[in-house]
């Protein structure tokens, strides 16, 4: 096979895998480039003092993306990957004392937060409805298609589209929105929150987010088998069986380019040749750092990034009866805090804060008795702030806030402790400022935005990932990899 066509892949993020898996299944030779020693980007895992810990993504939604590599690739999706639906998906609590559980579907969501606040069930079902039909509206436009090839603008879902474009809440912010549909601050804080999936604040970012809580609460949010870190190695492990070359602790100094064409890439070794090069490195990173005399698209690459934030993995001594997978203790001023963060460029003195706790349905994440605690602020992106200063500060209050809404004293319970702050984000996951989500979404036209999965200078270069369309989590790194391969006959 002299004649088998080849592919190099830069970075073994999540939708990095994806795009191997499905290159190799278009027969091509593919090897993947890995800095880390590890694969998964974000998505990966430490383990510390007897506790095991997922270090990024923590909500996991449409697993029929993961299902359909292995699909795809002719294995039976069971024997690599399995996964378990919740229900319920969040615990929510409140300053004020109301706890509220997030509901698989809309008769079992509407039903907990009209029993626990002054909204009335059918208000809730039909804002569901709405959100729905928002995604219907924009799902096949946005999230499965390159938004920057014309063809693809000539179709009956864009048409659709188009004619109710009123309808995607695209002249709205989120928060304006929330508030138009309940009178109930609690509940408008929950769809608020939905912002934060990708790094932007509810009272800038379009209405059209709101189509993020459908996907959680409709269509529903799983567990994988062993944590989110099974998505990674059981694709991995895929990839492996079918073929691809996965290379660990080799980074890629240089795309190289010749008239206008990317022909290899530039490692330690040396210079590789390939007929196709896909970064899935972060894309201002892509051109800054592997191309740096190549033209670069100045206004895409300088938009505003999205928020970062700071994690402390915690081994906690004690099991709480009241907590749950996925936890969040709101703040009381959430447009101050969201204000802090976008405007003032630091962190908020009440931050609200998201608790995963996977132990809690793999027991073996944490010595008996105790629980994994993955405890995460919000906070801007890296502008050269005090972090060790930030570190601290946020500890302090995220430890009184606990203490004060769980009441406790979580302190000497905290038997180990790492922390990720935007400093470690950047130089582990090579995220430009330690911008989780690429670019923010905080205006109207974020969508059209963000990179292409193509260069239009440059034939052969192709971006997938989370920085370029259509966005971050987990399944849009995959529906990136899709749109990717697609676009390479």
């Amino acid at each position: 096979m002299d004649n088998q066509k080849s592919c190099a892949i830069i970075g073994a993020g999540i939708s990095g895998i994806g795009a191997s898996i499905r290159m190799r299944n278009k027969g091509y030779k593919v090897v993947v480039y890995e800095v880390n020693a590890f694969p998964g980007g974000k998505l990966s895992s430490e383990s510390n003092k007897g506790y095991r810990f997922d270090m990024g993504p923590s909500v996991f939604t449409m697993p029929e993306y993961v299902d359909e590599l292995i699909t795809l690739s002719g294995k039976n999706p069971k024997d690599y990957f399995n996964y378990v639906q919740l229900d319920p998906v969040y615990k929510y609590f409140f300053e004020d004392g109301t706890v509220l559980d997030s509901f698989h579907g809309k008769k079992g969501y509407a039903k907990e937060m009209a029993a626990k606040t002054k909204v009335k069930e059918q208000e809730i079902i039909n804002y569901l409805d709405k959100t729905e039909e928002m995604y219907e509206l924009t799902a096949e436009v946005f999230l499965h298609n390159s938004l920057h090839k014309f063809k693809n603008f000539f179709t009956k879902a864009v048409a659709k589209g188009l004619i109710n474009f009123g309808k995607i809440g695209a002249f709205d912010t989120m928060n304006g929105a929330n508030e138009k549909a309940f009178k109930d601050p609690h509940l408008v804080q929950i769809f608020n929150r939905y912002s934060t999936y990708n790094g932007s604040s509810p009272y800038l970012a379009p209405a059209t987010l709101n189509v993020i809580p459908h996907v959680e609460i409709v269509k529903g949010a799983y567990y994988p088998i062993g944590g989110m870190y099974s998505i990674t190695s059981s694709l991995v492990k895929l990839g492996k069986d079918i073929g691809i070359d996965y290379r660990f602790g080799t980074p890629v100094k240089e795309i190289v380019i010749e008239n206008g064409t990317a022909k290899g890439i530039r490692t330690n070794h040396g210079i590789e040749k390939y007929d196709v090069v896909i970064s899935n490195m972060d894309v201002y990173n892509t051109y800054h750092k592997l191309m740096p005399t190549a033209k670069k698209p100045e206004k895409i690459l300088n938009q505003p990034k999205s928020s970062s934030g700071i994690i402390f993995y915690w081994g906690i001594k004690h099991s709480f009866k009241e907590l749950g997978l996925h936890n969040i203790l709101f703040s009381e001023n959430y447009r101050e805090e969201f204000d802090t963060i976008f405007s003032k460029k630091t962190i908020y003195h009440d931050p609200t804060i998201y608790v995963n706790i996977t132990s809690k349905h793999t027991p073996s994440d944490a010595p008996p008795g105790c629980e994994n605690w993955f405890a995460f602020i919000n906070t801007p992106n890296n502008e050269g702030q005090d972090w060790d200063k930030l570190i601290d500060q946020a500890r302090e209050a995220m430890i009184k806030k606990v203490n004060r809404i769980l009441k406790t004293d979580i302190r000497p319970m905290i038997e180990c402790e790492m922390v990720f702050d935007p400093r470690v984000i950047e130089k582990r996951t090579s995220s430009a400022f330690g911008a989780i989500y690429g670019n923010s979404s905080n205006n109207k036209f974020a969508a059209f935005l963000r990179h292409p999965n193509f260069s239009k200078k440059i034939k052969n270069l192709y971006f997938c990932g989370g920085s370029v369309h259509p966005g971050p989590s987990i399944p849009l790194c995959l529906l990136s990899a899709k749109i990717t391969t697609d676009l390479i006959k």
